[in-house]
């Protein structure tokens, strides 16, 4: 049997820099970004604005496209096993 690999389709930054995960299976997360600002590397993304306008899907996966090239080389992303594991808030959106 083949383990699931998970698959983003769609994100939804918000205001409080969380991010709504949406998985090809149907399962959604809330992905809190708060604790990864604080990283030298993650320092751009401290603006909630840029945090909200570079946050996308790349590689089916959560990324922030930094240089604005979609160049998955030169992007912030989250390892979707990770984002998987979280808990569903499918029951909260429904």
């Amino acid at each position: 049997m083949q383990d699931y690999f998970p698959v983003v389709v769609q994100v939804i930054p918000l205001d409080n820099y969380h991010v709504q995960v949406f998985f090809d299976n149907g399962k959604i997360v809330d992905y809190n970004a708060t604790n990864l600002l604080q990283g030298e590397v993650f320092k751009p993304l401290q603006d909630i604005q840029t945090f909200k306008d570079t946050c996308t899907v790349l590689n089916d996966t959560l990324a922030w496209d930094i240089s604005g090239n979609r160049d998955p080389s030169e992007s912030i992303d989250i390892d979707p096993f990770t984002l998987y594991e979280l808990d569903s808030i499918n029951h909260l959106i429904a």
